[in-house]
């Protein structure tokens, strides 16, 4: 058997205000042709279908027809609700997509009821854990303490593990969770929250199941030949401009997982961070490549540009972020300002507060000159 492992779709999920969907679909469209050409019997999406609980018509529509076009190319589909997912309204009508072959898995003991879809060498049964926040679901197991991510999914593990020894046969597992191994990978759209590790997550928590497909980090990580995380197939943070998109090609053989081997998927627009004073960015060829990316610009001015998104748009139209951060700051005074201005003349003082704002430097000739004329005609 063959299969995909994705997650982190986030369909719906804006870049720097900027709508994604129309990116996110060409992606999605060349995983079909993956599908298609690969023979991949089963897609898995390791939870975040949607960036937001409450999806837009549009989102819903780029679902419904990826989807489609999935089960067109032949493979039946696996997904489970992450933390940006509304689990009711993902899971709405799950039954009967089903029938279909599209298996969502939403519900807190979804779990517990495997898909089992069958090849050339028996049975392969897919559990979906979908994300299970321990607030939200103790009150239906009060006999057991369930109050962190591990604790909770130990509980489900133990309980696959448990299932499974029932059944036999091969076993994949789809978690949406933070394994502690990983933590510096996570980025600001993970929306983490860390507060005394209660989201992290032991890899041995996970023992057992021939491949586990996790999700949530949104960069490409392997734990274990058996414990990977695919990534999100777009970037959604300058942080993940490095991180390559794609998603893994698992392969089961009668005795359990053979292969594993990463497919990438196209990039619609790069992530390209350039540092340079804004004249270089402006005027020098070697930037030409970067013309039509997403671009977040470092500006390394002594003097802070003015509207210098504006220029740089014009020739980087895609100019999403900007940051001054000059090569010569200030010198460090720990003086209060009294201190500083103590015993200094009124032109000393403009001067310094011009050097001080404009990280070190001070006015300039035609500014020192019309300094000089203002406070001439205040003490006339």
């Amino acid at each position: 058997m063959k299969f995909l492992h994705t997650s982190d779709w986030h369909i719906g999920r804006t870049f720097q205000t900027h709508p994604t969907l129309g990116f996110l679909a060409v992606v999605l469209d060349a995983l079909v042709d993956v599908v298609r050409t690969r023979g991949v019997d089963v897609v898995v999406v390791a939870g975040d279908i949607f960036d937001s609980s409450i999806p837009s018509a549009e989102s819903f529509e780029l679902l419904s027809a990826a989807l489609r076009d999935i089960r067109g190319a032949g493979a039946q589909i696996v997904m489970t609700s992450g933390n940006h997912d509304s689990a009711t309204r993902l899971g709405f009508q799950s039954e009967w997509a089903g029938l279909a072959g599209i298996h969502i898995v939403t519900g807190h003991e979804g779990y517990l009821a495997p898909i089992t879809i069958d090849d050339g060498f028996g049975p392969v049964h897919f559990y979906g854990i979908p994300y299970l926040e321990p607030a939200l679901i103790r009150h239906h197991y009060p006999e057991v303490e369930l109050r962190s991510h591990e604790q909770v999914l130990r509980f489900a593990m133990d309980r696959v593990r448990g299932d499974l020894a029932t059944r036999g046969g091969r076993s994949v597992v789809l978690s949406h969770c933070f394994v502690a191994d990983v933590l510096e990978e996570a980025t600001d759209v993970e929306r983490d929250i860390t507060s005394g590790g209660l989201n992290l997550v032991s890899a041995s928590v996970f023992d057992g199941p021939d491949y586990v497909a996790l999700g949530h980090i949104h960069g490409r990580n392997t734990i274990s030949e058996r414990v990977r995380y695919s990534g999100a197939p777009l970037h959604y943070s300058f942080a993940e401009a490095a991180k390559p998109r794609g998603c893994w090609l698992v392969e089961l053989d009668a005795a359990g997982l053979a292969t594993v081997d990463w497919i990438d998927l196209p990039v619609p627009r790069r992530l390209t961070v350039l540092t340079a004073e804004l004249a270089e960015l402006l005027g020098d060829d070697i930037h030409s490549p970067f013309e039509a990316d997403w671009i977040s610009a470092i500006l390394t001015d002594r003097v802070r540009p003015l509207d210098g998104m504006r220029r740089l748009q014009e020739r980087f139209p895609n100019a999403v972020k900007l940051e001054h951060r000059p090569t010569i700051s200030a010198s460090d005074d720990s003086a209060t300002y009294v201190e500083r201005i103590r015993q200094k003349t009124d032109r000393e003082i403009v001067s310094g507060f011009l050097e001080h704002v404009r990280n070190g430097v001070g006015p300039s000739e035609f500014e020192t000159t019309l300094i000089d004329e203002v406070i001439t005609g205040l003490t006339r």
